[in-house]
């Protein structure tokens, strides 16, 4: 086992990303609740310790804390945004709300680079999210670094490799952000840089094979990245005891059941059973409009449909899944953690206990950028690894309000006609997503000389690397006219296209 880094998990929706950013050092991390004990740190044979960011104040009666004792462990430390506020608390400094809130970019000035900051500018852009600060270091402690509203920004320990950080280094906002986890790492921590792409693909099939023995696997399959990687990983561990099924539920984007098909029959040598249930889901949205109720009724028919297909396939004990950790991080529930519920993932959760499969989700610690690296190095094609994201409810989550026949007809031939364009200018591998969302509003237009009353699309394109974080895309303008001018002109229905400009955060990529 690699040398690990531990993160402690105080409820911010980057944690994941901090662990994401970890590993592409090379580093093995791994996420741990925030009051593991020190002994089970010890044990795991720790190197060094990053305390995450979290929504609450160090102060709050429901306040998430270590175990104080991490601090006697003699490994470096590292606190970010409200773990260097933790630092502060424990160690003797003093955390107080701050007047004007930081949220956003913001300004670092490196007063002394030290190991955290060496190497780099004395002056970048970081991006913040916080409502305290530190007032009073703790004993020990001297500024590295200030900000426009904190004078204490970055701090240092040197004497028990101890650091705290005010902003997120974890976040592609933040300039540099890579380099300062990865001198905490090298330079503070000394950990070796021995975790990769194959370490993981070997350490995970011993793993399946571990779990599953002799059992057969049942895993649903959409086609898109994740759940083909996930069947190559399970096939390559157990061979013919994996049979995918691929559902098709009516949310499809089109032509996709063919895709699907025609790909796995050239691609793979998988036992692939095609359920067409669109009838079953349609008729269990009728009348939905609110988004987790449509997400709750799409899991449950999954789940329901995956039922059924255990009598035609034969006995099988576990169901695979392509869930990822952003899937995990954005389905966690205040009672379990402290992090902020932001939605639910069809895939996350557990089946109902009348069920007898087991889960088994070779993904759940990865990333989508290094789901495909897994892919690249188990030979899968270019087309499967590299195809953008696309959620397991379908376009039931790119319809906004009730969902019917008519709306997904439009929406899939408004969405076709994007991702046509996409390909044809070479920007569909460019850009982290692209696709098109149906609009429940009818606005006045004009063709030839009748007059229309009709729907409006919605273009979301984005940049991102994690999906944690993301930029709208700023496509050509004569781009935009073209994709606009055709789903007006192709599509019945719609009389407007509108671009979604929004980031992440604070909005979603998807709509839903």
């Amino acid at each position: 086992m690699p040398q690990t880094i531990a993160v402690l998990d105080f409820g911010s929706q980057l944690t994941q990303v901090i662990a994401r950013r970890i590993r592409e050092c090379q580093v093995y991390s791994k996420i741990y609740h925030f009051a593991t004990p020190a002994a089970k740190l010890r044990a795991d044979g720790v190197v060094g310790i990053i305390l995450s960011g979290g929504p609450q104040s160090v102060y709050a009666k429901t306040a998430p804390h270590p175990d104080p004792a991490i601090f006697e462990l003699g490994v470096p430390v590292l606190g970010i945004c409200y773990g260097v506020q933790l630092m502060g608390h424990f160690l003797g400094g003093h955390v107080a709300h701050s007047k004007a809130r930081e949220y956003g970019h913001g300004h670092l000035t490196i007063r002394k680079p030290g190991k955290l900051f060496a190497k780099l500018p004395r002056k970048l852009r970081v991006w913040n999210s916080h409502g305290d600060k530190l007032t009073k270091l703790p004993p020990g402690f001297a500024a590295i670094g200030t900000s426009e509203n904190s004078l204490f920004a970055a701090i240092e320990d040197t004497k028990r490799g101890f650091y705290g950080i005010q902003f997120h280094p974890e976040v592609f906002h933040t300039e540099r952000g890579v380099d300062m986890i990865r001198n905490f790492l090298l330079g503070v921590c000394r950990a070796k840089q021995d975790w990769t792409t194959r370490d993981f693909i070997a350490q995970t099939v011993a793993d399946i094979r571990a779990k599953v023995g002799k059992s057969r696997v049942l895993l649903g399959l959409s086609g898109g990245v994740d759940s083909s990687v996930a069947a190559a990983l399970l096939h390559k561990a157990i061979g013919k005891q994996l049979t995918c099924v691929f559902v098709d539920n009516g949310l499809l984007r089109k032509g996709e059941r063919a895709y699907v098909e025609s790909l796995y029959k050239r691609n793979f040598k998988i036992d692939l059973r095609v359920v067409d249930a669109s009838a079953l889901f349609l008729r269990r949205l009728k009348g939905v409009t609110e988004p987790e109720k449509k997400r709750k009724i799409i899991g449950r028919t999954f789940v329901a449909v995956f039922e059924k297909s255990l009598k035609s396939i034969g006995h099988a004990d576990f169901l695979g899944q392509g869930t990822l950790y952003p899937d995990v991080i954005e389905s966690v529930s205040i009672g379990n953690n402290p992090a902020s519920l932001i939605k639910t993932h069809h895939n996350v959760g557990g089946l109902p206990a009348r069920m007898k499969l087991k889960l088994v989700e070779p993904l759940r610690e990865l990333f989508k950028d290094e789901v495909r690296a897994v892919g690249a190095a188990l030979g899968l094609p270019k087309e499967v690894v590299w195809r953008q994201p696309f959620p397991g409810p379908g376009l039931g989550v790119r319809v906004m309000g009730d969902i019917t026949a008519e709306k997904l007809e439009i929406l899939r031939n408004a969405d076709a006609v994007l991702q046509d364009e996409m390909m044809a200018s070479g920007y569909y591998y460019k850009v982290w997503q692209s696709f098109a969302v149906f609009l429940p509003v009818r606005t006045v237009g004009v063709f030839g000389d009748e007059r229309t009353y009709d729907f409006v699309i919605a273009l979301r394109i984005v940049e991102s690397i994690d999906a944690m974080t993301a930029d709208w895309a700023k496509l050509p303008h004569d781009l935009l006219q073209k994709i606009s001018s055709r789903i007006t002109n192709e599509v019945r229905g719609v009389s407007r296209v509108v671009l979604d400009i929004s980031s992440k955060p604070p909005a979603t990529i998807e709509w839903e």
